[in-house]
């Protein structure tokens, strides 16, 4: 089964979504506003793609953050502390492929089922 993490009201995740959709692909959704970040599947999220990958560091989120919390984001144990804290500043979406893979963001000329 794929899983899709993200916010429903993002516009990367609602095209992701409907991808997915379009090409008959079940899948469940994780919201991160009302489930939180899962833990268990961040540290598999920070091995497989890195946290410059999962840290979104050009969104609202990351320039809303002050000069000093954005410096202090400087490796994957860091990172993991602000995603835990704030689940917003985490690029959109993640997903967890059947075949285990894991990725991030949407792009409909990579993604394949």
């Amino acid at each position: 089964m794929i899983t899709l993490y993200g916010i429903p009201n993002c516009d990367t995740v609602k095209k992701a979504r409907t991808w997915l959709t379009d090409h008959g692909v079940d899948y469940s959704f994780h919201d991160f506003k009302k489930q939180g970040v899962p833990e268990a599947h961040l540290d598999a999220w920070l091995a497989a793609v890195g946290w410059e990958t999962l840290v979104n560091r050009k969104g609202t989120m990351w320039r809303k953050l002050d000069a000093a919390a954005q410096a202090a984001v400087v490796d994957a144990a860091s990172a993991r502390a602000l995603v835990l804290t704030q689940a917003s500043i985490i690029k959109r979406p993640v997903v967890e492929w059947a075949d285990g893979r894991i990725t991030v963001g949407f792009d409909a000329s990579k993604w394949r089922v």
